[in-house]
């Protein structure tokens, strides 16, 4: 399939696909948890950088990695104007956001990152579980493509977006989610 071919049936379809290499793959729905993590980092993310003129996006905004990738990661943050006029696509992001489900842990950590990396514009990489206080915090150096690698898992840490002067507590992320099994249900 195209990358046109691929906007086509995306206007159609009642449900979001990504696109790679000319293959597409359906997007499975979200728990409660999912939706809520979400939510609250669109929220924390958006008081700060709305009012600098930026954006803040969520779940249903496609992202152009390159010409052969347009995922929908759950957050997405951009201050540049080409996407502030845009329509369908962002394509210099600045934060990419994931929230990580059993099911979606490893191509988050290791095929997306690769894959977010090669964006010029991106600054931080978030990756953000729904099962556990676990957050992941990848930047980006100044100047170089040297990316270095944060955890936080205590709730009393604050997640530091240094480049923005913006910081998140981990405790505002996870308000009032309870942790449980997976049920499907």
């Amino acid at each position: 399939m195209t990358v046109e071919e691929y906007f086509e049936l995306e206007k159609k379809s009642e449900i979001r696909h990504e696109y790679y290499d000319g293959g597409i793959y359906a997007m499975a729905g979200s728990t409660l948890n999912h939706n809520r993590i979400v939510g609250k980092v669109r929220n924390l993310l958006s008081s700060h950088f709305l009012p600098r003129g930026c954006d803040v996006f969520s779940e249903n905004v496609k992202v152009k990695v390159s010409d052969i990738y347009y995922p929908y990661p759950d957050v997405v943050v951009t201050c540049a104007p080409v996407d502030i006029s845009g329509t369908y696509v962002v394509q210099q992001p600045t934060i990419l956001v994931e929230v990580v489900s059993k099911h979606s842990e490893t191509r988050d950590r290791r095929f997306k990152l690769r894959q977010y990396k090669t964006i010029p514009s991106l600054k931080y990489y978030l990756l953000v579980s729904q099962h556990e206080y676990d957050v992941e915090l990848y930047s980006r150096s100044e100047g170089n493509d040297l990316w270095t690698w944060r955890s936080f898992e205590n709730l009393e840490d604050v997640i530091r977006f240094e480049a923005f002067n913006h910081e998140i507590a981990l405790k505002a992320i996870y308000e009032n989610i309870i942790f449980g099994p997976e049920t499907g249900q």
